[in-house]
């Protein structure tokens, strides 16, 4: 660790002396953006933190105006909002492909991503895939190397910063091919406004204050939370170099978000929750809806495949277990092969399947066996 941040210190031209560290931490503030004064605060800039600091203000009236059917559709609204529609649609199914649905669920599921009012799907995965590229260096979204507000909060109030980065984003075509994603980017607030007058016409201002107020507070900082927080506090079980940690607290309120070291290591899983303590609700839901046959999961379907096709950065395999030598990128597909196939054959031994098919064996395989077990078991081949 204390290597990756020497080395970003490096980049930034000065040394480690000269930086200060985030508090109960060992990430360095390398970044010397002015977030807030002497710096060109555009009308979006304007825009968005207005609505930001209404929706907070809204909040603060929680304890005047409340009731338990407030606080239902507020609880209800989180799980819609934050489970179905950030977690598992804007970030697991967009961002990364983890996972296909129908058509007509994936737009209903996105739907309600819209109404978390975290910006409309085609910008929200185009700022998540630019992360992933530029993890924890100059070019990242929002990395605390810029200080914990920036990674929480600042970077969405400061356009200029994202213009400067990212003069042309190309990276989410395949959402702007779609005539869905491109009405909501140009009525996005419309559905908002919407929102809170529904809420207002069942409930009056208590359920204005809750449903909209109290549950968009709430669910935007635990989101912001894996942007900034698990990239500072927690613990890493994968060589990822970058500074994504597990952290399980987190986890336990983003419905699995939180183990973003795995994320990292694995970033187009469906399954960030590895071990079988890490509870990812997230990854239960999709679960049932395999078993609904209303979904399948890209990565758990294709992934050893992939990986014997193509370095394991191209198919999102970019960690190794801390401690395990690594040299994946220079490995024969051979060898890879091999220890698919151990991992294959003991995946149908622990089923008691006998005579599965090949995609269900790949699909057990993933499933069944500790991820760590596959990781270690390469390492030692291919070291």
């Amino acid at each position: 660790m204390k290597k990756l941040l020497f080395s970003v210190s490096d980049i930034d031209g000065g040394n480690q002396s000269d930086h200060r560290k985030i508090p109960f931490s060992d990430v360095v503030v390398t970044g010397t953006r002015n977030q807030f004064l002497e710096r060109k605060w555009r009308p979006i800039d304007i825009q968005v933190a207005s609505w930001v600091l209404s929706v907070h203000v809204l909040s603060l009236f929680a304890p005047f105006t409340f009731t338990w059917d407030a606080f239902w559709v507020a609880f209800v609204g989180y799980l819609l909002t934050g489970l179905v529609g950030i977690t598992l649609s804007y970030h697991r199914l967009l961002a990364h492909h983890s996972l296909k649905l129908p058509k007509w669920l994936e737009y209903t599921c996105v739907y309600f991503g819209v109404l978390a009012a975290q910006r409309d799907p085609i910008f929200w995965v185009s700022m998540h895939r630019y992360h992933h590229q530029f993890v924890d260096s100059e070019k990242d979204t929002h990395s605390p190397i810029n200080g914990f507000w920036f990674s929480h909060m600042g970077w969405l109030f400061d356009s200029g910063y994202i213009l400067e980065k990212y003069r042309e984003r190309k990276n989410v075509e395949d959402l702007k091919k779609q005539g869905f994603y491109m009405f909501i980017r140009k009525t996005y607030m419309w559905h908002i406004v919407g929102c809170g007058a529904l809420l207002y016409a069942c409930g009056g201002f208590p359920y204005l204050v809750w449903g909209l107020g109290v549950r968009t507070v709430w669910v935007y900082h635990l989101t912001f939370l894996v942007n900034s927080a698990c990239h500072i506090w927690g613990y890493q079980a994968w060589n990822t170099g970058d500074l994504s940690k597990n952290n399980w607290w987190v986890a336990m309120l983003t419905f699995g978000e939180g183990w973003h070291n795995n994320h990292h290591a694995f970033e187009f899983s469906a399954r960030h929750g590895l071990e079988w303590w890490q509870i990812d609700i997230s990854w239960y839901i999709i679960r049932v809806l395999r078993l609904k046959l209303v979904c399948y999961d890209m990565m758990h379907s294709s992934f050893f495949d992939d990986l014997t096709s193509s370095s394991p950065s191209s198919c999102g395999f970019r960690g190794t277990r801390r401690g395990t030598p690594f040299a994946a990128q220079t490995a024969s597909a051979n060898a890879i092969r091999a220890v698919v196939d151990q991992g294959m054959q003991r995946a149908e031994v622990m089923i008691k399947g006998p005579g599965l098919g090949r995609d269900a064996s790949l699909r057990a395989s993933f499933d069944v066996l500790d991820v760590s077990i596959f990781v270690e078991a390469l390492g030692r081949m291919i070291s």
